[in-house]
């Protein structure tokens, strides 16, 4: 049996004890580095050899974000107390109220001339028409999903946020409310709750409107010549975020029913265009003045349907389809599946062939907005001229076609647009 002399013991305690100074030594230094790189602010990171292929800086070459929670302690507008919201309540110097909230907000101004909020809306009560609500839900679900699609904001409204404002005129004050809610919006699109975007590809043009402030679908000769109040339509329109709006909108709403004026607006509106004082023969009358003053700062659309009618679309969808599914044939890149947040990209691919297509009336592009006008799916109360029956097909079939855009890139269709209950997985036939 071999045994552990002393003297073995004591030569080995001048190594333990410097293996012992070693390791604090070593723990001074790394504890060292540590407090240097806590102090600073910084972490070290892994060089891009060493990182693991599964992680990645996924949002590295995006656009930057906007910062949500940044809102500094400097008074704005926003302390005023006499500030208000209301329609009633007239806001001056607002395009210098604007600018000095964008310039202690700077993350919004990326793209800041481009950003749109679309506002729409509601009764507060459910809807008579039993269908009504489900109707109602189904076109806003449509509205988030262009939005969503685009990287718009939305506000969606169903109260009456001015009690004497109600019906058509509700939207004016939902529009204001809006625009001083939303300082970093270039623009307020508002749409009608019976509206639904049937192409989810297209984008607003808005460089051909950098002049003007106010854009609504229509046609000049009719509002400006033969003053037809029917020659533009309020259910889509797009304003923008600036003083002259405001002064527009307080001119607009001073001829409905909760001003002092409304009496004597009804017959000036009656004697123009021989119809009741709405909010829709009410613009008609303010575009023909914006004319006399030779204002530039009106333009109606005739060239795409920001506004469409539904009777005039609804059977143009089989020839439309049809087009669309013989340019992708014939086009790989454009069968190509992809993410939903690219779809952009694979619109600007199809646009080349689209250019005979045309816009608006007459055109095999899809309608970019188609308007239930006059079917009321809420109240129930129709246009006499068609059946209740024949409204409800419509904007099942209108309905069902714009999801099927949004279903194509989640991989299912509705193989019949006709009914929206049943859907398919997606299958490339060619």
């Amino acid at each position: 049996m071999i045994t552990m002399t002393q003297t073995g013991s004591a030569s080995r305690k001048p190594s333990i004890v410097f293996l012992f100074l070693a390791g604090v030594l070593l723990a001074v230094l790394f504890l060292s580095v540590i407090f240097t790189f806590s102090s600073s602010g910084s972490i070290p990171t892994l060089s891009r050899s060493s990182q693991s292929t599964d992680i990645c800086n996924c949002n590295g070459d995006n656009p930057p974000r906007v910062d949500l929670g940044f809102d500094p302690p400097v008074t704005t507008f926003y302390d005023d107390p006499t500030f208000g919201y209301t329609i009633d309540k007239p806001i001056k110097n607002w395009d210098k109220k604007r600018r000095e909230w964008l310039k202690l907000h700077p993350s919004f101004a990326f793209q800041s001339d481009e950003r749109i909020l679309l506002v729409t809306g509601s009764q507060s009560t459910p809807c008579q028409n039993p269908k009504g609500d489900h109707f109602l839900l189904r076109f806003y679900r449509n509205k988030v999903d262009y939005c969503r699609i685009h990287g718009y904001d939305i506000f969606y409204n169903n109260v009456l946020l001015d009690p004497k404002m109600k019906n058509c005129w509700a939207k004016l004050s939902a529009v204001k409310t809006a625009m001083v809610a939303h300082p970093e919006a270039e623009w307020i699109w508002w749409l009608d709750e019976d509206a639904a975007f049937t192409d989810m590809d297209f984008k607003v043009p808005l460089s051909r409107y950098k002049n003007q402030n106010f854009v609504v679908h229509g046609w000049p000769r009719e509002v400006y010549e033969e003053k037809n109040w029917l020659g533009l339509n309020a259910g889509s329109f797009l304003i923008r975020n600036c003083q002259w709006s405001l002064d527009f909108l307080e001119a607009w709403a001073d001829m409905g029913p909760q001003s002092k004026n409304h009496e004597k607006w009804i017959d000036i509106l009656w004697e123009t265009f021989e119809h009741g004082a709405d909010d829709q023969t009410a613009l008609a009358y303010l575009l023909l003045k914006e004319k006399e003053n030779r204002s530039t700062k009106v333009h109606i659309e005739t060239e795409y349907y920001l506004e469409g009618y539904w009777m005039v679309i609804i059977d143009t969808l089989k020839n439309i389809t049809e087009k669309y599914v013989e340019i992708e044939k014939g086009q790989k890149k454009l069968r190509r599946r992809h993410a939903e947040l690219v779809s952009e990209r694979y619109a600007e691919l199809r646009e080349p062939y689209l250019k005979d297509a045309g816009y608006g009336y007459g055109s095999w592009r899809r309608p970019f907005v188609t308007h239930f006008a006059g079917c009321q799916p809420c109240n129930g109360k129709h246009n006499p001229s068609f059946s209740r029956q024949r409204c409800w097909e419509a904007m099942e079939k209108v309905l069902n076609y714009a999801d099927n855009q949004v279903l194509h890139n989640y991989g299912f269709t509705h193989p019949d647009i006709s009914d929206s209950s049943v859907v398919s997985p997606l299958r490339f036939r060619y």
